[in-house]
């Protein structure tokens, strides 16, 4: 199995989908009525697909997890390439920090980071931060779901793809609970030969929970980790 996707709710996944597109510089895939999919390609590194479904009515509560987006020697002309695009500004309290907190069209926050000798080689997203109970415990089920290695980061625990290319897994601590489905998740995909009831038994003996769905029959599966954000397994592609 291996990570595959960054999924994010949209009322308008063309709209959305094409700033994300244009943003980070990736290659549409997918543009039908039920989503948009575009691909992040890393030289050397992985490869992830941004995946945005049409949700009704996504989350509006703060998020667990979100994109920090590399900006490179001029985090001034990347912020006003984002905001030309149709971005804005956006005040969480962040106060004087050296990141700018933009927001996406449909009001989902990001990160536009300076640059940063913790984030050498990631392309354009620089790392997705994931806010967690306990840092350490999470960023260790998710090593052992997607085979990336520690990394010395900027969070308590930082996940690196083992080319040592491509974003970086920041795993922070919160004291908020939990009461809503995130806006943004990740997906990970089977392999040829993976035993589907296999793979789900021992992630759930990691600390993964199974949600029960009432939406049909759908091609993924559903959990949450063991800080409670959803992620989601993709069947195996035919060989």
């Amino acid at each position: 199995m291996f990570l595959e996707n960054i999924v994010i709710d949209a009322v308008d996944p063309q709209r959305l989908g094409r700033f994300w597109e244009q943003a980070l510089g990736t290659v549409p895939l997918t543009d039908d009525v039920a989503g948009y999919e575009t691909r992040l390609t890393v030289p050397d590194g992985p490869v992830l697909d941004l995946c945005l479904p049409r949700v009704p009515d996504p989350s509006t509560a703060p998020p667990r997890l979100h994109l920090d987006l590399s900006a490179g020697p001029s985090q001034a002309e990347t912020v006003e390439r984002l905001l030309a695009l149709g971005a804005s500004h956006l005040d969480i309290g962040q106060g004087d920090v050296p990141w700018v907190v933009l927001a996406d069209l449909e009001g989902h926050p990001f990160c536009v980071l300076a640059e940063r000798d913790a984030y050498p080689d990631t392309g354009p997203i620089a790392a997705v931060t994931v806010l967690s109970a306990e840092p350490e415990r999470n960023g260790a089920f998710w090593a052992g779901l997607t085979g990336w290695q520690e990394y010395a980061g900027t969070a308590p625990l930082s996940l690196r793809h083992p080319s040592g290319r491509g974003l970086v897994l920041d795993f922070f601590p919160t004291a908020e609970p939990k009461d809503t489905k995130n806006r943004l998740h990740l997906d990970l995909r089977l392999e040829p030969g993976d035993d589907a009831a296999a793979v789900f038994d021992r992630v759930e003996a990691l600390g993964a929970v199974r949600i029960g769905q009432d939406w049909g029959d759908l091609p993924w599966t559903s959990f949450t980790d063991p800080s409670g954000n959803e992620f989601c397994f993709l069947p195996a592609r035919a060989e």
